[in-house]
């Protein structure tokens, strides 16, 4: 079938609209970030994720962000010992760009900070834009105009490097870090210090605890970083896990 003369096959392009708000949630504190990242976009998945944290006193609160490779970064950040609170697109400081361009603003995509006070800004970015000049001057005149006040140290986080896996695992590692289980973790710990073993099921089948509740313990403990594992596949009980000394 012909199709008609002038006819045009490229999609047309559709109006921007504005970035999604999300509804109040009953005992849930809502999102505070300087900048609201849940536009629409055909490249990158908005994420939102509600919280408990020491900093909001163990009350969840909501947070958004710009893509899975932030959220990841969160995820690292909660699970971390030392961790305290949690802040993401923080309000914008003035910078100015090398070459005598016009001073632009720039949003830090999260802050995290520890239980020593220690504070670091986060500036996440996937690796095809970190590779150009572009980005790159960007980021030096961004980080020589960071406000003092804004945080302790400022780091640059490849979004690259949290494969499909590698996000599934964190997400799973949150989830069961919030089941905390002291006693069923002090048992797989035990055995596997004292027993050989090479996938997890095997560390599970020598344990005298229902199989759900040793795989948990086990994840949790891969976690931690007692018991080591490829972060980059799918962590069931078919993996490859390691005692680490």
């Amino acid at each position: 079938m012909s199709l008609p003369a002038g006819f045009d096959p490229t999609p047309p392009r559709t109006a921007k609209l504005p970035a999604l708000v999300a509804d109040p949630i009953h005992g849930v504190l809502p999102f505070d970030g300087a900048l609201n990242p849940l536009t629409r976009s055909n490249t990158s998945h908005r994420v939102s994720m509600a919280f408990a944290t020491p900093a909001t006193g163990s009350q969840r609160k909501v947070y958004h962000f710009g893509s899975e490779g932030e959220s990841s970064v969160a995820l690292i950040a909660l699970l971390s010992p030392d961790f305290y609170g949690l802040e993401v697109q923080l309000p914008p400081f003035e910078y100015r760009p090398r070459g005598g361009e016009k001073p632009r603003k720039h949003f830090f995509d999260l802050r995290v900070t520890f239980r020593d006070g220690f504070r670091r800004a986060i500036y996440v970015k996937n690796g095809k834009q970190l590779r150009t000049r572009k980005i790159q001057d960007e980021i030096k005149a961004i980080f020589e105009w960071i406000p003092r006040e804004l945080a302790d140290e400022a780091i640059v986080v490849n979004s690259d490097d949290f494969t499909r896996a590698y996000r599934d695992n964190l997400r799973r590692a949150w989830y069961l870090h919030q089941q905390p289980d002291p006693d069923a973790d002090s048992h797989v710990e035990a055995i596997a210090r004292n027993f050989s073993f090479w996938f997890l099921k095997d560390l599970v089948e020598k344990c005298d605890l229902p199989p759900a509740v040793a795989w948990r313990s086990a994840m949790r403990l891969i976690t931690r970083g007692v018991l080591g594992a490829n972060w980059h596949a799918v962590i069931n009980i078919h993996s490859r896990v390691w005692l680490n000394e």
